[in-house]
């Protein structure tokens, strides 16, 4: 046989690597890693499905190292975030999304009751970042900025750390023990706090621009909004966030058996639940109709069950005194709230008026920041600090977030704010006159070990992976982890905490419900699947040999993460 002959294709012991069949296709696949639905809703850009999948694997403290690379709070945001990433969660189109906002309070109790501590930062750098507000907001940034090495030092005008966490939410949803050690952790890292010294005046903003090389303006929205229909100089009136934060202090202000709170915010929500363990028979009056009202589904829901009477779609006209009571004259309303962020519409219904009577009210509308230090100083945007993607404000090295700078009034809105800012601030700082201080990023900015390869071999892609690109054949069906609540007879007796957590049990079976969109689980299918032999093992992923890929897609299809994709190709 003639040395350049092929041998038969019937009876042959040779290879058909001649055969170059990737002339055939039109499409390539290739090995992404791509972005979640649930990473790109989370407020705090949290690596969602990768810190999951550690959890997974029963590797819980690397779950939390990945948790708090964006989040110093998993314990607290855990417990009352408002929990975006579920309403996105590709799991909802399947059966039921996944209950992250409870895993992510799982793996933050764990850290605490191991007293998982965070390493010192790689080296330290000369400039200084003063923080103004001790809130969530102020909190994320001082713990990013200390973390890259920055001298940090948090102003603060109440006697104590957290701010709204403190203040505005109850200990029956977020226990006092663990707020205080998940800041007691952020504060090891060697940041210096200045409690009962608050930014006041334009004086004292300017003489802290002076010294420290970068600003983080946090103050929060201290000043309350009033009604017109009330008149709060009346012993009757009460405001909201002044009660709820002497309630939560546990004092809280006697103002007779009956209570009228006004306002459909989770901060009318925790009045009026507060106001229930003092002892109230408490109405809550909203504008908006149930399913309208701001505060979240089980707030309301906990409420209802705790006693407090809802009267929705209903506002004030005015209110007195008659006697031995305060009558609230009010009316049924329509509530529209437009799409493209328009002041919100009531329309009274003719006929619709009734009367409620009581003892006190307590106004719980909102609150706005005081711009009083830094009006002058800074561009405002109505009752807010005017601030660009990075948090920056109109003047250099001064920055600005939480709700000082934004209406989005969520805790964890804020901590991702002060991370925004944070990252900004550094990049502000090292693009000036101090070099930085080594050449390499930090270790914990740098993705940490873990038993599967990396995933670097992998191609970034910013399109959020669609429920269609799971292979969902690949996951039973399985219900959600059910919630567990306090007994409602037992909540009203103090200050127990109302949503229960997870067993271990519990939280490695919610693991498994994951689809890990968009995040390589190296299951080898792509690589097992393929008919021609085209998809190889490399290290931290896979790689597709253009001379024999056919692209069928079988590779793709087969993929349970969404972590294979087809590129169509020009010839």
């Amino acid at each position: 046989m003639n040395a350049n002959t092929l041998p038969p294709t019937t009876w042959t012991t040779g290879t058909t690597a001649v055969f170059k069949t990737g002339t055939w296709r039109a499409a390539l696949p290739r090995h992404i890693a791509a972005p979640s639905p649930c990473h790109a809703a989370c407020p705090v850009d949290g690596e969602i499905a990768q810190w999951i999948g550690r959890a997974r694997d029963h590797d819980f403290r690397g779950a939390w190292e990945l948790l708090v690379r964006n989040n110093p709070f998993p314990s607290v945001a855990g417990r009352i975030c408002h929990h975006p990433c579920e309403a996105a969660c590709n799991r909802a189109g399947f059966d039921e999304p996944l209950a992250i906002c409870r895993l992510e309070r799982h793996v933050g109790d764990l850290a605490l009751a191991h007293d998982w501590q965070y390493p010192p930062p790689d080296a330290e750098r000369v400039q200084r970042v003063a923080v103004v507000g001790g809130g969530p907001s102020g909190l994320s940034a001082a713990f990013h900025l200390r973390r890259r090495g920055y001298q940090v030092t948090i102003f603060e005008a109440a006697a104590s750390l957290g701010g709204l966490m403190r203040d505005g939410i109850p200990a029956y949803r977020l226990p006092r023990d663990v707020l205080d050690g998940e800041i007691a952790r952020l504060l090891r890292l060697g940041v210096e706090v200045r409690c009962g010294e608050p930014i006041a005046s334009a004086g004292d903003f300017a003489r802290l621009r002076q010294r420290f090389d970068a600003v983080y303006l946090a103050i929060g929205a201290r000043r309350s909004k009033r009604l017109p229909q009330l008149d709060y100089d009346q012993p009757w009136v009460a405001d909201g966030a002044d009660w709820l934060a002497r309630a939560n202090a546990g004092a809280p202000p006697a103002l007779g058996r009956r209570m009228v709170v006004v306002g459909g915010g989770s901060a009318a929500i925790d009045v009026a639940r507060s106001a229930r363990r003092a002892g109230h028979e408490v109405t809550l009056l909203a504008l908006e109709a149930h399913a309208q009202m701001p505060a979240q589904g089980e707030e309301i829901d906990e409420a209802i069950e705790e006693g407090v009477r809802l009267a929705d779609a209903s506002m004030l006209v005015r209110a007195h005194r008659d006697g031995s009571n305060v009558v609230l004259e009010c009316v049924r309303v329509d509530f529209e709230a437009p799409a493209d962020g328009r002041a919100f519409a009531v329309r009274p219904r003719p006929g619709s008026e009734f009367r409620l009577a009581a003892d006190a009210i307590v106004s719980s509308i909102g609150q706005d920041p005081d711009l009083g230090a830094v009006d002058d100083a800074l561009r405002t945007r109505g009752a807010l600090v005017h601030v660009d993607s990075r948090q920056a404000t109109s003047e250099p090295r001064v920055f600005a977030g939480g709700d000082v700078a934004s209406m989005a009034r969520f805790v964890t809105e804020a901590i991702g704010m002060g991370k925004r800012a944070a990252l900004a601030i550094d990049q502000a700082l090292q693009a000036h006159d101090a070099p930085p201080t080594h050449d390499a990023p930090p270790t914990h900015d740098a993705p940490p070990t873990h038993d599967a390869p990396p995933t670097h071999a992998a191609v970034p892609s910013e399109r959020i992976v669609p429920l269609d690109t799971i292979a969902t054949f690949y996951y039973p069906e399985a219900a959600r982890a059910a919630e567990r609540r306090l007994d409602t007879r037992a909540r009203l007796d103090g200050d127990a905490e109302v949503q229960l957590g997870f067993s271990l049990e519990e939280a490695l079976a919610e693991t498994q419900r994951c689809f890990s969109c968009g995040s390589c689980i190296f299951c080898d299918n792509c690589y097992h699947y393929c008919p021609d032999l085209a998809v190889g093992r490399v290290p931290g992923g896979y790689t597709v040999d253009a001379d024999y890929c056919k692209g069928c897609g079988v590779c793709v299809r087969e993929c349970p993460t969404g972590s294979m994709e087809m590129v169509e190709e020009a010839k």
